[in-house]
């Protein structure tokens, strides 16, 4: 009798509705269509711009740096997911440090993109305009460390 009572509230209890299921889910990433055509407003600049981003500030000097080795990329706050296009990751990224455009034997755009840094760094390849695979970069060799070398103690000498 004990166990069949605690069935019933079991039962009861999956009964009641909203218990389990959430019926007003909110996803954040939109949603994917393959099917769309991927148009030149979703394909990347040699250069890493896509329309309606911000250019990217370069410093005076071309060969300088503004940013600090190993600091984050700004602006990593979008979604990305295999099949989104080449400017639904930049934008989510930020503005990559390489971008390599050419074709297949078929000739569909193939895009190689690179963040070196940051918490998404990585090496994104598209085919097509839609993202195919992500490949982790290799962390950069820890600095050696510039510690003095510990003098050699001198052995006192005994006189006898």
């Amino acid at each position: 009798m004990f166990q069949s009572d605690l069935l019933s509230r079991d039962a009861e209890w999956f009964k009641r509705p909203g218990r389990l299921f959430i019926s007003n889910v909110s996803i954040d990433a939109p949603p994917l269509t393959p099917n769309k055509p991927v148009t030149a407003e979703d394909l990347v600049s040699a250069e890493g711009a896509c329309p309606g981003m911000p250019a990217p500030a370069g410093p005076a000097d071309a060969n300088a740096s503004t940013v600090a080795p190993g600091a984050p990329t700004p602006g990593t706050t979008g979604t990305v997911a295999l099949g989104h296009t080449e400017c639904d990751v930049v934008r989510g990224i930020g503005a990559p440090d390489n971008v390599n455009i050419s074709a297949n034997p078929g000739g569909e755009r193939v895009a190689v993109v690179t963040w070196s840094r940051g918490p998404r760094a990585g090496i994104y390849s598209f085919n097509a305009g839609r993202l195919a695979s992500i490949e982790g970069v290799p962390a950069p060799p820890d600095a050696p460390n510039k510690s003095k070398p510990k003098a050699a103690k001198k052995k006192q000498q005994t006189a006898g």
